[in-house]
């Protein structure tokens, strides 16, 4: 069970790597789509990043789910890594702009990539320690739902504070 569980994750992180590369430019891509900006960025916002591993994560566990229905934390285990994965982008951001004042893009970009592997690998961990049992796996699903349901809503009803606003053009949302 061990190595299939690494290679799940492994699967998860390229897979999420992959699909919040490509979500990144969905929006525009597809003429500026109202379906589309559900899912990928609509402006360079932190927020609008943070949707970009949270979508990939939360669809990879939803087909995951299929295949990992024997362990019963495993919603409980994806609940604490997306949370984690997604809150790591801007407590990295803001620190790292904070110390040196400006922000590269390839450092955005790799921004994303260590929190998507850091959240795959805390969950690596949290699948192999057997002793850690969730009663609440239902719940958790229902709070990853509401998240979801918070990045569409956000996305076109956007709250006027710093982590909504897109640098480049001062705006927030669409």
């Amino acid at each position: 069970m061990k190595r299939s569980i690494n290679i799940w994750q492994f699967l998860g992180f390229a897979t999420t790597s992959l699909s919040g590369t490509l979500l990144h430019f969905l929006y525009n891509w597809t003429g500026e789509n109202k379906i589309a900006a559900f899912f990928s960025g609509v402006n360079e916002s932190t927020w609008e990043h943070m949707k970009l591993l949270f979508w990939p994560m939360f669809l990879f566990a939803a087909f995951q789910s299929f295949f990992f229905k024997d362990i019963q934390s495993f919603w409980c285990v994806k609940l604490k890594g997306i949370l984690l994965s997604v809150g790591l982008i801007p407590v990295i951001f803001y620190t790292y702009n904070g110390v040196i004042g400006k922000s590269p893009d390839w450092i955005n970009i790799s921004i994303f990539f260590i929190c998507a592997a850091i959240g795959y690998v805390y969950e690596t961990v949290l699948f192999k320690d057997e002793e850690k049992k969730c009663n609440y796996s239902r719940l958790a699903f229902a709070v990853l739902c509401i998240i979801a349901l918070l990045f569409i809503v956000f996305t076109f009803v956007t709250p006027e504070i710093a982590v909504f606003k897109d640098p480049v053009t001062k705006t927030f949302g669409i």
